[in-house]
């Protein structure tokens, strides 16, 4: 095919993606603001309840028809909504504050986190993986399963705590809480989090890479007299790396959203954390902007993903099948 007629086969399916992520989008919203709303508890009850005063009836009515809690449901979510495409997140019950310039200020630190976890990540399994898969059956293969057997089946903040027993109280080696956003206060929670990915991926890259050197061409490659490790690398590893990039594509998805515990274990003071403390404050406008930011993260991640794996196997931009 053309380059020309390639490039315009790959506009038309990103535009066709890009619809069919608006309904999805739609969904999103409309679930995560019913359920808000449906969580039983009054935002402005429990706003002048934190300050400790009683109120008349009077205030708790103008602060229900300031906040907009006095209109229909639907009414509520479109005003909403409508904020949310100007980049309107709303205002925090807890502090008073606008919650985007709230959510901005904290992503630098849950984007370095994510990002030395999702390097660790890389480093640790994709070796572990290759070399499982390589030596099936050994030794080497049984030591690999097993650590990654026992790294799924320990939580994240048993993890964290049992490293910051030993290697922040005992050994000293980095702070029991970071006080400022820096890569080397983030080397505790980043091993963490990778732990627990790495655990999982390395599992995934051992039955990718098993399930290609099944494949016949490895078996005639090796009997035409190909050496085993330009096997390995030229031909094995790239027909691997789609399917790779959509596991690793989920775990930066589940890094970014999902990295709560471990922030609110370490005090790290990212997204994770605030979304941790909203929900113990019931500060539901943060929870809500926490839920679309994870949503909005994996719809985005997964389409890169998506592109990526048309880029790197030939068979899926010209629409065949992968067998």
């Amino acid at each position: 095919m053309p380059e020309k007629g390639k490039e315009d086969v790959m506009r038309k399916y990103v535009f066709r993606r890009l619809l069919q992520l608006i309904p999805i989008l739609l969904i999103i919203t409309f679930l995560s603001f019913a359920m808000m709303r449906l969580a039983g508890s009054d935002p402005v009850l429990q706003k002048l309840g934190n300050t400790g005063m009683a109120a008349p009836q009077e205030v708790i009515d103008a602060a229900r028809a300031e906040l907009g809690l006095d209109r229909p449901f639907f009414v509520q979510y479109l005003l909403w909504l409508k904020g949310l495409l100007h980049g309107d997140l709303g205002i925090s019950y807890v502090s008073g504050r606008e919650i985007f310039p709230l959510f901005v200020s904290r992503l630098p630190a849950t984007l370095l986190l994510a990002g030395l976890s999702l390097a660790l990540t890389v480093i640790i399994s994709v070796p572990l993986g290759i070399a499982a898969a390589v030596r099936q059956g050994s030794l080497t293969d049984f030591l690999i399963r097993s650590a990654g057997f026992l790294g799924n089946s320990m939580p994240n903040f048993f993890v964290g705590l049992l490293l910051m027993y030993f290697f922040a109280v005992r050994l000293g080696w980095f702070p029991v809480i970071g006080r400022e956003v820096s890569l080397y206060n983030a080397v505790l929670p980043a091993v963490t989090l990778a732990a627990a990915m790495s655990a999982r991926y390395v599992r995934q890259v051992r039955a990718a890479v098993l399930d290609e050197l099944s494949k016949p061409y490895v078996e005639g490659a090796r009997a035409r007299g190909v050496p085993f490790p330009v096997i390995l690398t030229g031909s094995v590893l790239r027909s691997c790396l789609p399917s790779l990039v959509t596991l690793l594509a989920l775990s930066a998805g589940s890094l970014l959203g999902g990295t709560a515990v471990v922030e609110a274990v370490f005090r790290w003071d990212g997204v994770g954390k605030l979304a941790a403390d909203a929900v113990f404050m019931r500060d539901y406008p943060v929870i809500l902007a926490y839920v679309m930011w994870t949503a909005m993260l994996y719809v985005c991640i997964n389409l890169a993903a998506d592109l990526a794996c048309r880029r790197l196997d030939p068979r899926l931009r010209t629409g065949g099948r992968k067998s």
